[in-house]
């Protein structure tokens, strides 16, 4: 018999679950445990708190949805808390006392998801939620969920919402004038895809409907489904809203549109106000415009102010083309560090010549005639032509790596008219010798380019040639001639001095940056600062260089560090972490021993003033141990795991050894001497419980 989603076991009347969400994440994910609904309560509360951490899941009318998709879970789940003490969950009128939280199975397919989602819109309704508040029973408020979440579906509309008279309190200020209408299409989407893309879907569309001479249509890009608009409803849009936490896809689709953006939340908290500035942008010929053919860019300080800033963009573009670069990276850097295992660390100067002169049938001796020189090797036969193969595949994997960091930069920026540009500016920058420098600086010039020359109104018969012909060409021309004529020499200048610097350090200089590279390392644990780090030893890696090599191992052995720690210290003082931390503990050291220093990020989340410093001493002292010990790293990821790439594998080792100790001692210390409230709030309720 198939299993409702919630029942009278599920809910909870009038309780007191703490003072903080994760005390009551805790008590619900309990709760379901009990129920036989998730295999591990404090795994399914970790995978819930992980997901709060990110963005709180308080939403308008004091209520919060926490929600995750969850390996303890095993059928899909709504769990409800109605509190006498309300608890911040970051909602914007305040704390919450109407809690739900939406477990969903890891590895379950899209139905369930479209059953959570019917909540997440009924939440929006005060008359739902007013019932919540008045529901006498557990049987009452289960048939009161249930009967939202088994209701039928709407049949959709062929055409867009229309606006009726009866115009809600927050809706009556906005609307075009009598006669006219106003079309907007709108984007919702969230991380999870389960609640706040089909909350602040409802929430436009509700408004939309009570608000005189405006239509709306929404695409949700949930996690259920993703019915794309039509062609014909984004072609008659007057005006576009993206109320997204993620990228939109198929953004191109809507070029030349003017447009508002926003987080998802914006749009579950304050709809009126963005449809009446999408309404505003729909009369303003300068308002900023989805980028594409004829697409205009912000050209007035208010059409600019309506979406991101600038500044905001352009942080955002450079972790894009990091994001897209490190598959490179990890892809290429392994395969050397392959390449030199097989085929020993002189290798590296054959193998081109190896791979292309030789084959299975016709393996290489241990001399290697190489450009006209015969050049001896350390190993020979099949060992040293997979080697070289190996190293060779690795060779062009790595020379892609400027080009995507600035290409992907560039898109980010331009969308895919300024692909094209961006990857003959990393192209270039890597021919004039400017390295990853060169590269961050082209993707950031043809990405603004791009997109400059996006914002030119042309006819349309010139139009359609835009995007796949007039913008690559000219962006590629401008990049081009920058490069070669302007900032090439300046950059390599500078690429050449920070290379001869690495290189020349010795003593308490190198001492000094490993500090700094392990500071960094642990400063935000996978964000903004680490990911710099990181990119500096992997672009400095492929130039093979000694000083490179030092710098790669610094920063994997200081990112290795904090979720090891931590994992040690929920083990050693297991009375100073909530439940939720001490089961992250168990496989946080699995994360850290493979390089994921995002292992670290749940602990951090829920604790930051005590972890973070902490995990930064730790990383400090194994950056400069590593440098103290010119330990060097062929491999760009992999941690303990590419042993075989590392040398001194002693001073690698020891490095990490001591900073982990360092680490667990000082979060230990912090937690010892410094409190958490909710720590010990848990550790007396568990005492009670036993």
């Amino acid at each position: 018999m198939t299993q409702h989603v919630i029942n009278s076991q599920l809910v909870r009347l009038d309780v007191d679950f703490g003072t903080s969400t994760t005390e009551v994440i805790n008590n619900l994910a309990q709760i379901v445990a009990d129920a036989g609904r998730a295999s591990d309560a404090n795994q399914l509360a970790a995978d819930a708190i992980a997901r709060e951490s990110k963005s709180g899941t308080g939403v308008p009318g004091g209520i919060a949805i926490p929600h995750c998709r969850s390996e303890a879970v095993s059928v899909p789940t709504l769990a409800f808390a109605r509190l006498t003490q309300p608890v911040d969950f970051s909602g914007p009128d305040g704390d919450a006392n109407l809690i739900f939280l939406i477990a969903a199975p890891a590895g379950g397919g899209k139905e369930h998801l479209k059953i959570l989602s019917k909540l997440a819109r009924a939440l929006v309704r005060k008359d739902f939620v007013e019932a919540l508040r008045t529901a006498e029973s557990e049987d009452a408020l289960v048939e009161l969920v249930l009967g939202v979440v088994n209701a039928e579906p709407k049949k959709a509309s062929s055409s867009p919402v229309a606006a009726t008279p009866t115009a809600a309190p927050d809706a009556a200020a906005v609307g075009a004038s009598a006669g006219e209408i106003t079309r907007i299409v709108a984007i919702t989407a969230c991380p999870t895809g389960i609640a706040h893309t089909y909350m602040a879907a409802d929430a436009l569309t509700q408004t939309a409907e009570a608000t005189e001479g405006v239509e709306l249509q929404v695409e949700t890009q949930g996690s259920s489904s993703v019915t794309p608009l039509p062609a014909e409803v984004i072609a008659a849009a007057d005006a576009v809203i993206f109320a997204t936490d993620v990228g939109v896809k198929d953004r191109e689709r809507f070029a030349g549109k003017p447009v508002i953006e926003s987080g998802v939340k914006r749009a579950i908290n304050e709809p009126a106000k963005m449809i009446q500035e999408a309404v505003d942008a729909a009369k303003n010929p300068n308002a900023r415009r989805v980028a594409g053919a004829g697409a205009a860019q912000a050209a007035s300080p208010e059409a600019a102010g309506s979406g991101l800033s600038w500044g905001k963009r352009i942080q955002q573009a450079v972790m894009t083309g990091v994001s897209y670069m490190v598959p490179f990276v990890a892809a290429g850097g392994l395969l050397l560090a392959l390449g030199f295992l097989f085929g020993g660390y002189d290798v590296a100067g054959g193998a081109q010549a190896i791979a292309l002169q030789h084959s299975l049938g016709n393996l290489p001796g241990n001399e290697v005639v190489i450009d006209g020189v015969a050049t001896t090797f350390d190993r020979s036969g099949l060992a040293l032509y997979l080697g070289a193969v190996l190293f060779a595949t690795g060779q062009a994997a790595m020379g892609f790596v400027v080009a995507a960091l600035s290409g992907y930069i560039s898109y980010a920026l331009a969308g895919r008219p300024g692909i094209a540009p961006g990857f003959v500016g990393g192209a270039i920058s890597v021919a004039v010798g400017a390295g990853f420098i060169g590269g961050l600086i082209s993707g950031l010039l043809a990405g603004l380019v791009a997109a400059w020359i996006a914002s030119w109104r042309v006819p349309r018969v010139i139009g359609s040639l835009m995007p796949v012909v007039i913008i690559p060409l000219l962006t590629s021309l401008i990049v081009g001639l920058s490069m070669f004529l302007l900032l090439g020499r300046p950059l390599e200048g500078i690429m050449s001095g920070l290379q001869n610097w690495l290189s020349s350090m010795s003593g308490s200089s190198a001492i000094v940056l490993g500090i700094i590279l392990g500071l960094m390392m642990c400063f935000d644990l996978g964000g903004p600062v680490n990911k710099a780090a990181y990119l500096f030893a992997t672009a400095g890696l492929s130039t093979g260089d000694e000083a490179s090599m030092k710098i790669m191992a610094a920063v994997m052995a200081a990112g290795m560090v904090p979720p090891i720690a931590l994992s040690l210290a929920t083990f050693v003082r297991k009375n100073l972490f909530t439940p939720a931390e001490q089961e992250n503990g168990k496989s946080a050291w699995l994360l850290g021993l493979s390089f994921i220093s995002e292992g670290a990020l749940p602990f951090a989340a829920a604790d930051p003033l005590r972890v973070i410093p902490s995990m930064m001493l730790g990383g400090a002292v194994t950056g400069a141990l590593t440098m103290a010990t010119a330990t060097t790293s062929r491999a760009p990821h992999g941690g303990i795991f590419v042993l075989f790439a590392i040398s001194p594998v002693w001073g690698f080792l020891i490095a990490i050894v001591a900073g982990t100790l360092v680490s667990a001692l000082a979060v230990i210390a912090m937690k010892q001497f410094w409190p958490n409230t909710a720590v010990e709030a848990e550790a007396r309720k568990a005492a009670v419980a036993a």
